[in-house]
Parts: structure tokens; C-alpha cells; sequence
């Protein structure tokens, strides 16, 4: 084989490689609908600040670090987010967001 061929089957693999992380753990998570398995949805409301200095996603329950996460200010209070689209269903329609438990279950789209 030659050397060319295999120095491009390996940046292939890599870039493959790469790719699936992304979309089984990373931001692509979202949009096949998991989270690699950290989308409890008990626990904390939005913008509250659990053990560890992790918060929790009012729209999803997802466990975020503040210091990383997207975040708005909703009277008075900061809330974090795992995404822009959860940060934008809750700027929509906060209310429906500002109780103790995630409504409805998981709702990324």
C-alpha cells in the first residue's frame, strides 16, 4: 500500500473517530436525542446551584458547570444551560420553567 494512501485511511479514521465522540457525548447529543447518560431529571430547578458548583438546566435537567455554560438572567436569578436551544425555549416561555422538577420529561429538539 502506499505510504499516501494509508497516512490519508488514517486521518479518515480520525476525523470518523472524532466525529462520533462528538455526536454520542459532545454538543451533537442533542440533536440525536441523548445525553451519554447524564440526563437526570430529578433533583434542582433552574439556576440553582447543586454540590460540586454544577447547576441544573431548568429545561432539560442537565447538570452544567456555570463557569462553561450558556446562561441568561431572569428576574434576578442567573439560570445556566446545557444549549442555546434550551436557553431559547426558556427565554420563550419562562414560567413554564421556574418550578422544582423538569416538566413534561427531557424536551431537546
Amino acid at each position: 500500500m502506499d505510504l499516501d494512501i494509508l497516512k490519508n485511511v488514517g486521518w479518515l479514521l480520525l476525523w470518523g473517530g472524532l466525529f462520533f465522540v462528538m455526536m454520542r457525548y459532545g454538543c451533537g447529543a442533542h440533536v440525536t436525542g441523548g445525553h451519554g447518560g447524564h440526563g437526570r431529571h430529578g433533583g434542582h430547578g433552574g439556576g440553582e446551584t447543586a454540590a460540586g458548583g454544577k447547576a441544573r438546566d431548568p429545561v432539560c435537567g442537565m447538570e452544567v458547570d456555570p463557569h462553561t455554560a450558556v446562561s441568561t438572567m431572569h428576574q434576578g436569578r442567573t439560570f445556566y444551560f446545557c444549549s442555546a436551544s434550551c436557553r431559547e425555549r426558556f427565554t420563550k416561555a419562562p414560567d413554564d420553567y421556574m418550578g422544582s422538577s423538569i416538566p413534561g420529561g427531557h424536551h431537546h429538539g
